[in-house]
């Protein structure tokens, strides 16, 4: 498949109660609107950060269902539509079994999803899936490499901790995923970030 803008994918979460779209790319074709009426339809879109805002009213106008976004971002949409609906605090249940958590980080509404029957976790950019799928990274700033101070991350951390998965899945095609063992490798990804590379070795060793 080509690479289209800047290599990011969406998930479409297909569960008994209904389907949730996980982020969305900018473009809409009529094969995807589709597969996806065929599939079910979409009971909601849930978006992770502003990088995914582009064509999101388009989505939801389409499908006919609410936009999910934090309110912390609101200042970042710049095509408001009915559809769009600002939520608040730090958590929110979408369907049985999935749940938003707003994690901030990359930005202050950032929110990753918990698919709890199948212990999956979607970061969006929040959190990151390293090129040799053993490490994630913690950024504020992807195109500069500009890491998240260790404040930050020691609070992503505990809003982690009470979550259970076991996968975790990157938000473009060329990351990919961790499939077993996710959480390890984010713990082993904090303590790196907090502590350096040689610290690190020195607790895991």
């Amino acid at each position: 498949m080509p690479r289209f803008g800047i290599g990011q994918r969406a998930f479409l979460i297909i569960t008994p109660s209904g389907n949730v779209l996980w982020d969305c790319i900018s473009f809409l074709d009529s094969a995807t609107i589709e597969i996806i009426r065929l599939l079910g339809g979409l009971k909601a879109i849930a978006i992770s950060h502003p990088h995914f805002y582009s064509a999101m009213a388009t989505w939801g106008q389409t499908f006919e269902c609410p936009v999910l976004v934090h309110d912390a971002d609101r200042q970042w949409v710049a095509d408001p539509d009915s559809c769009v609906e600002f939520w608040t605090g730090e958590s929110k249940d979408i369907l049985t079994g999935i749940t938003t958590h707003r994690l901030g980080g990359h930005f202050p509404g950032s929110t990753v999803l918990l698919w709890a029957d199948r212990r999956a976790l979607f970061p969006g950019d929040t959190i990151l899936v390293a090129p040799d799928g053993k490490y994630v990274s913690f950024m504020w700033s992807y195109p500069n490499n500009v890491p998240l101070p260790a404040g930050e991350v020691e609070r992503i951390a505990s809003r982690l901790s009470p979550l259970d998965f076991d996968s975790i899945y990157s938000p473009f095609w060329e990351r990919g995923e961790i499939e077993r063992n996710a959480k390890e490798a984010v713990d082993r990804s904090i303590l790196r970030h907090l502590k350096g590379p040689a610290a690190t070795e020195r607790i895991l060793t």
